[in-house]
């Protein structure tokens, strides 16, 4: 049989195919071919349900996704026993450097772990700083350099680094109930508009110092209670209860309506110190030293101190200021 004679005309055959697209182009290594083979089937078939939106890498709910999840990584531990990042919001933060640790252990900062570089040099610091862990109970874990120098600049953790867990807030509602039970009137500080957390932990133990029951501060756009706070409040804060507000104006206005009166600090006082009694349940309302109480805040105070100066300064620094009240206060009530 002869193949390809005038019975075959018209048959459709591979390189035969006058269909617009149906061939290679000319300088494929391959034959000219009809068809696709099959290649394109997938394309025809369905593609199933919509993923969620968390699961499309362009849309705004899986970009949220991922930058929690970085977050989360970065304040956690991606290898048991190792840290894998400086701190996470809400989540436990990493102290570095030998003097940082030390102090916050001194001043019996509840930690979880001491992290010590493999080959770290030893000194007095170090050693009081692994002494201090173990008769706390604090896990004391070697790890790899590496490892810690992922988590500062330049390397500056001097070997060693401290976890401390988040601090535990206390409700306003639950540090009010805590102050009605004690003997004494009730004395609170709530803090506005203050960011450093070393004046948080200068003032959480001046409140300690002179008799006050606790501290308020904002959730938002205020210094939390960090290592850093710890450490300045000299273990204070492992005694007195740091509260969370949503709404500071809000929670001073409750707090006014059960019998406390709120006295802001603001060098432009309508009242001085020395004419000030503090002998009623008080909140003392402490301002920065540069922005000073919000306008809501201000309008919510039943009066505003300020701290007559002999010298020049016009002002004090929040901490010292919180202080001197603080002190004045506590004057007063033990010559009632």
């Amino acid at each position: 049989m002869v193949v390809g004679g005038p019975a075959w005309k018209g048959e459709v055959m591979a390189g035969n195919s006058q269909r617009r697209g149906a061939i290679r182009k000319g300088g494929s290594k391959k034959g000219a071919v009809v068809g696709s083979g099959g290649k394109r089937r997938r394309g025809l078939e369905g593609r199933g349900a919509t993923p969620p939106a968390e699961m499309r890498t362009k849309h705004p709910a899986a970009k949220r996704a991922a930058a929690k999840a970085k977050a989360a990584t970065a304040g956690g531990r991606t290898t048991p026993g190792r840290p894998a990042g400086r701190r996470n919001e809400d989540g436990p933060e990493l102290v570095l450097g030998r003097n940082p640790v030390v102090e916050c252990l001194r001043a019996e900062v509840p930690a979880t772990a001491l992290y010590v570089a493999v080959g770290t040099e030893n000194d007095d610091r170090l050693t009081e700083s692994v002494k201090l862990a173990g008769d706390a109970g604090i896990s004391i874990l070697e790890v790899p350099r590496t490892d810690l120098d992922r988590l500062s600049a330049n390397g500056l953790h001097q070997g060693v680094a401290l976890q401390v867990p988040p601090y535990r807030y206390a409700h306003p509602d639950d540090l009010l109930d805590r102050v009605r039970t004690g003997a004494t009137p009730g004395l609170l500080v709530a803090l506005d508009n203050i960011s450093d957390p070393r004046n948080l932990g200068a003032v959480i133990r001046s409140v300690a110092a002179f008799g006050g029951q606790g501290v308020l501060i904002p959730s938002r756009r205020s210094a939390s209670v960090t290592a850093v706070a710890w450490r300045t409040s000299a273990g204070a804060a492992a005694r007195l209860p740091v509260a969370r507000a949503t709404n500071l104006t809000r929670t001073l206005k409750d707090w006014a309506a059960k019998g406390y009166q709120i006295i802001g600090l603001d060098a432009g006082g309508d009242t001085v110190l020395d004419d000030f009694d503090g002998s009623a349940p008080t909140v003392i309302v402490v301002g920065s030293e540069g922005k000073g109480l919000s306008r809501l805040v201000r309008e919510t105070c039943d009066a505003v101190l300020s701290i007559p100066m002999a010298g020049p300064v016009e002002s004090l620094n929040a901490s010292v200021a919180a202080g001197v009240v603080l002190a004045e206060v506590a004057r007063q009530r033990r010559a009632l």
